[in-house]
């Protein structure tokens, strides 16, 4: 299992957060996905590929800035 945190600059409110997590959350081996808005950063927890959380992040409408 791995842990990631990504840094999306465009995170700023609770509508935010819920798409974010929805669309991270579809995603096969993911155990855990946070978003902190304030911090703007995405947590994800699991067997899952870098490209398809940047995927899913996409899919929500947000882009990533980085992976901290």
């Amino acid at each position: 299992m791995t842990t990631r945190t990504y840094s999306v600059p465009a995170i700023s409110c609770d509508h935010c957060r819920r798409a974010i997590e929805g669309e991270v959350s579809k995603l096969a081996g993911v155990d855990l996905v946070q978003v902190d808005v304030q911090r703007k950063e995405v947590r994800v927890e699991g067997d899952v590929t870098d490209a398809a959380v940047r995927g899913a992040i996409d899919e929500a409408g947000y882009e990533v800035e980085a992976v901290l």
